[in-house]
């Protein structure tokens, strides 16, 4: 499947593109991004294999994660989406719609992740089966709790994912 795309009030939700890379890649080598994301900074070929992978997703999965693109700069400011990452976790999240979202520095604190997952709900209510939605956030990232709990994610368990105690949270429903 090809990758749709969604508009909000402010951003243009669409596939990544490779001249979206090298703003990707700094993203992802940004300690101010990576802090919650396991904590080092991706290097290109990292963030090389993390970029390519939502082509894949789309095609075997029919969803995945959208870049975002701002509408008024047409610049790219991050992704969001829901992916399935067969994540070594317990307890799993496999099978489940796992949302995420990653912005750019100049983007924190604009509620654009809030305003991308809430166009992405809209879009999976309507194009994919009703899945149980989850997401993984580290325990000291108070903006992704917030936005978590303003889409309606509620906690079911603390764990340890990859060294780093995290909340997983699930929500019932796909509507925002």
């Amino acid at each position: 499947m090809e990758t749709p795309t969604l508009e909000t009030d402010r951003l243009l939700l669409r596939a990544h593109r490779l001249d979206d890379f090298d703003v990707y890649a700094a993203m992802w080598r940004d300690p101010a991004v990576v802090r919650y994301f396991g904590g080092a900074p991706l290097t290109r070929e990292q963030a090389w294999l993390r970029f390519v992978r939502h082509a894949g997703l789309w095609h075997h999965l029919g969803f995945g994660f959208f870049a975002l693109e701002d509408k008024a700069t047409g610049a790219f400011v991050g992704e969001a989406g829901v992916h399935e990452l067969r994540r070594d976790i317990e307890p799993s999240v496999e099978g489940t719609l796992e949302a995420g979202w990653g912005l750019v520095p100049a983007a924190h604190g604009r509620g654009l992740s809030e305003e991308a997952m809430r166009g992405v709900f809209m879009w999976a209510e309507k194009s994919l089966p009703p899945l149980r939605t989850t997401c993984i956030v580290d325990t000291g990232n108070a903006p992704s709790l917030r936005v978590a709990q303003k889409l309606g994610f509620k906690e079911f368990s603390r764990t340890i994912y990859k060294g780093t105690q995290v909340i997983v949270f699930e929500r019932s429903a796909l509507s925002p």
